[in-house]
């Protein structure tokens, strides 16, 4: 069954916030008025698609998630997510076309790891590139992907931008790490 695309604009903002979010807030960044948000809220949490653990607050379910095209990560994919890969498939950075900085990432934590001693310059040129997103496709990470093309649309440079994108795959890194039942550590 389809959703109409209010609906799914509301599921894609509250994916994007990834925390509990009041309906005003997700009305203002879908830029739709409050009531209009409530009524689809509700429908969306009788379809299962959202939950609200807290009075007032809102959050997309894994049903949210499929319905936006996410597939639930099981245990055998977040391990190959994680996975240590051979150089061919490692990540390499550059900060430019031709200018190695001689790093790079064996896997997804390996890269998290990294991000935050690599040049903001280099951050800038694989993100504006879609370097790092295509890379995260390839471990076949899907929503990583999405997550990291929308930094683009943000608007951030240089240690922001370096800051949020570890922080948006370190807290993926978290998740996949649940998932494989694996003790996070910091």
């Amino acid at each position: 069954m389809g959703i109409s695309s209010v609906k799914s604009s509301i599921l894609e903002t509250m994916w994007m916030l990834d925390k509990l979010a009041k309906a005003s807030e997700i009305a203002k960044e879908t830029r739709q008025g409050f009531p209009s948000v409530m009524m689809h809220l509700i429908g969306l949490n009788r379809m299962g698609y959202v939950n609200s653990p807290v009075k007032g607050h809102y959050e997309i379910t894994e049903k949210g998630k499929k319905a936006l095209g996410f597939p639930e990560v099981a245990r055998g994919e977040a391990e190959k997510i994680l996975a240590s890969l051979p150089p061919e498939k490692s990540f390499y950075f550059y900060v430019d076309i031709g200018k190695p900085l001689n790093i790079y990432a064996a896997s997804l934590q390996d890269f998290c790891d990294k991000i935050l001693g690599i040049d903001a310059d280099s951050v800038e040129f694989h993100v504006n590139r879609g370097d790092f997103e295509a890379w995260v496709k390839g471990l076949g990470d899907l929503e990583l992907a999405k997550r990291i093309s929308l930094a683009k649309e943000k608007e951030w440079v240089g240690e922001e931008l370096r800051r949020k994108i570890y922080e948006i795959v370190k807290k993926r890194c978290m998740i996949l790490i649940k998932i494989v039942g694996q003790t996070v550590t910091s």
